[in-house]
Order: C-alpha cells, then structure tokens, then sequence
C-alpha cells in the first residue's frame, strides 16, 4: 500500500477534519502535551486512529530535519485531480470561475503558500504544469497549513494547450507579469477568471504570457522590483477578491 507523510500542527488538523479516514497511524512528540497537540489526539481517538509517542530524534528523521511541530502523520494516498476532472468541475460550477494557475513554481515553500492564500481566497482550483515545476510534496502541504487538503491542485501536462481550453470554455485569463502597462487595480477581474503567477525569479514564459488574454502588473512604490511569488500571489487574489465581493454587493 502507497503511504504518503504529511506533517505540521495545521496539515494534519485539516487532514483529519477533511479526511480522517486517510490517516493509518499518528506520531507525536514524546512529553509534548499543549492544547494544540491535545485537539489532534482528540481528534484520532474519534476516529479511532491509533497515535505513537516517539523522541524528537525519530520524527526529525521521518522528514529530513524538516520544521513538523511534534506531530507526523503516516496516511494513504489523497483524490489525485487531473484535466478531465478539471473540465468537468467547470462544467458543473454555479458561480464564476476562479483559478490560480502557477507556472513553473519550483520551490515547494512558495507553492505551499500560494495554495494557502488561494484556499483563504476561494480560489476554486489551483493548476500547474507537470514538468519543471514541484508537486504537493510534504513541505509544500505543511506550509499550506491545510489547504492542501481541501483544495483541489491540477498537474496537467501541457499548460498552453490547458490555458486554451479554459478560454473556450469562457475563463478570461490575466497573467501577472511586471512589463505589463496595466495595474491589478485597473483589470476587471470579477468574471470567470483565471490569475497567473511566473516562476521565481524568470516569471512567465513567453508561450504562456503570450496566450493570457490580459496582462497586469503590482505598483511598486519602493525601490525592490518583484516580490516573491507567494506574496505576489496573495496581492491578486485578495484584489480579485474585493471586486468581487464589490460586485456582488452591487447586485444584491
């Protein structure tokens, strides 16, 4: 049986919130007994999960020294999300469409927080390209602090042609790019939209800037000229989010 680790107070919360039945055993930090811990116990005994105390030696191992707060989780396999169930998720939506489509994220932190501001967001899907770039390793769904688990990420194996159908299907897509002459705050981003973010560092392809039917830049006033993805991410979803929200209080 495939076994996967997801680790971090939050991560394993949510994971046995959403999906308890997923979780085969627990580890915990040995002589660790603070409130936030005690939920996760709580939560196992409900479910009958059973829950290990172990030195701190052994979880470090189990993931590389990464920061896992005293609790690991030893689960099976999530619902995998690919271009047919993309498709017929859209199809099947009552509301307008919003996407955070990253391409060619790399660093697992930066595609952990993303996913964290696009589950705060209400973002309904998160999509990236299979290659060159990282998939929903444990680091990234710790950082994601549990939206990992409740937000539906999409590999698809070719972007451009992925980028297409959303368009076909009505999906105004506005790429994040730093060149654009048009700011965040001048784009109408309340329709069925889709938002891209660039890689670090080299942004958007050329391929992908050049299907995006609208292009947009963040204002800096300062003397820095990008910011981290994640952060830059977290500005156009939030913007996005207040028209939105304007939009349909104007309708109401």
């Amino acid at each position: 049986m495939k076994r996967e680790i997801i680790y971090g107070l939050h991560a394993v919360q949510a994971l046995l919130k959403s999906a308890p039945q997923r979780v085969i055993e627990i580890y915990l930090l040995q002589g660790r007994n603070d409130q936030r811990l005690q939920k996760i116990v709580n939560a196992a005994e409900i479910n009958g999960i059973h829950c290990q105390q172990v030195g701190r030696n052994k979880l470090d191992d189990m993931v590389s020294d990464e920061n896992h707060q005293g609790v690991i989780a030893i689960c099976t396999p999530g619902e995998t999300y690919d271009e047919t169930w993309l498709f017929q998720f859209l199809e099947n939506l009552r509301e307008p469409a919003f996407l955070l489509i990253l391409d060619g994220v790399t660093d697992p932190h930066n595609l952990g927080a993303c996913m964290r501001s696009a589950e705060a967001a209400g973002v309904h899907a998160v999509i990236a390209p299979k290659d060159k770039s990282t998939g929903l390793t444990p680091v990234a769904r710790k950082v994601a602090c549990g939206a990992a688990e409740v937000l539906p990420f999409v590999p698809v194996t070719n972007l451009a042609r992925t980028l297409k159908k959303l368009q076909e299907q009505g999906i105004w897509l506005f790429g994040a790019a730093g060149e654009a002459t048009q700011s965040i705050y001048q784009s109408n981003l309340t329709g069925p939209i889709g938002i891209l973010m660039g890689a670090e560092g080299d942004g958007l392809r050329r391929l992908t800037q050049d299907t995006c039917d609208h292009l947009m830049n963040i204002p800096m006033a300062g003397t820095v000229s990008s910011l981290n993805v994640s952060v830059a991410t977290g500005v156009c979803l939030f913007e996005a989010v207040r028209q939105r929200a304007s939009t349909a209080s104007r309708g109401a």
